[in-house]
């Protein structure tokens, strides 16, 4: 079960996709810092991933959160969908994301439905296609993805 913290600030919600311990060796012994990784949106079309690392938690999802917010893209959505079908590849973490009829729902898993949630599209169908199981590496191959969406003019 993913571990997911909803917070309001402003008009823009966050979330906490994942939060892990990681360790560096160094030559007096291990150094342990904290990596978060949080995804703001403001579920009218825009979305953004931010990763940092801090000495404590809430540094980390402080530092998070500021480079997220930093990152936001804005999508070109068409009824609370996508305009066309899109594929993205980030690292190992493969996603094809198709648009639906209204009413159909968001029907995709993991760390991506976080992300299409909070940019506010609410008929989309995805499929994680790549053999990881980061959360990190979806969430960024979700937006690398919503970024290739293009519209007629």
């Amino acid at each position: 079960m993913m571990m997911e913290r909803r917070f309001k600030r402003g008009n823009l919600e966050e979330t906490v996709l994942d939060l892990r311990r990681v360790t560096r060796v160094v030559a007096g012994g291990k150094r342990m810092r904290f990596r978060a990784t949080v995804v703001v949106g403001d579920l009218k079309g825009k979305v953004g991933v931010g990763v940092a690392k801090g000495l404590d938690v809430e540094r980390a999802i402080t530092k998070a959160k500021a480079v997220a917010e930093k990152n936001m893209i804005e999508i070109k959505m068409k009824n609370k969908s996508i305009p066309h079908q899109v594929e993205a590849k980030f690292g190992a973490a493969k996603i094809l994301i198709k648009p639906a009829v209204p009413g159909h729902g968001l029907v995709v898993g993991g760390a991506p439905r976080v992300v299409l949630k909070l940019a506010g599209i609410q008929d989309i169908t995805a499929k994680c296609l790549g053999s990881t199981t980061s959360k990190l590496n979806y969430a960024i191959a979700t937006v690398e993805a919503l970024k290739k969406i293009r519209v007629k003019s």
